[in-house]
């Protein structure tokens, strides 16, 4: 073949390639290093919540998953970022926070049917 024509069927290819990669849809950030079983210890601070809640929980490619009868949904980002939702019964909460490698804390805030409480989690890998 001549060079011209590897020149051709280069950039053809090249451009089938990109074009075929722009089409495709973005895959999420998550980081693998936090997946497996870990327990979440809930406190309380302010409110008239329970003092304390301890739920087990899974990580499977940066998502948070239930393991108990609470349904708790989030997700975990590459720097080890949280954002989580749990809700039982008529009681929900929303926390933010921070995984490392072995452990991980943050804050919360929710309403259950003694009113709204806040206060801070803590999590350790199972």
């Amino acid at each position: 073949m001549t060079r011209l024509i590897r020149r051709a069927i280069s950039a053809t290819l090249t451009t089938a390639l990109l074009t075929g990669l722009a089409g495709l849809p973005a895959r999420p950030a998550h980081a693998a290093g936090f997946d497996g079983a870990w327990t979440v210890l809930i406190i309380t601070e302010a409110g008239s919540c329970d003092q304390g809640y301890s739920f087990p929980i899974r990580i499977s490619r940066g998502r948070v998953l239930s393991n108990s009868t609470a349904n708790i949904t989030g997700s975990v980002g590459r720097s080890g970022a949280v954002t989580v939702r749990v809700s039982q019964g008529g009681a929900s909460a929303s926390g933010t926070g921070r995984l490392g490698a072995t452990s991980g804390f943050g804050r919360w805030s929710g309403k259950g049917s003694s009113g709204t409480c806040r206060g801070r989690w803590q999590a350790t890998r199972s």
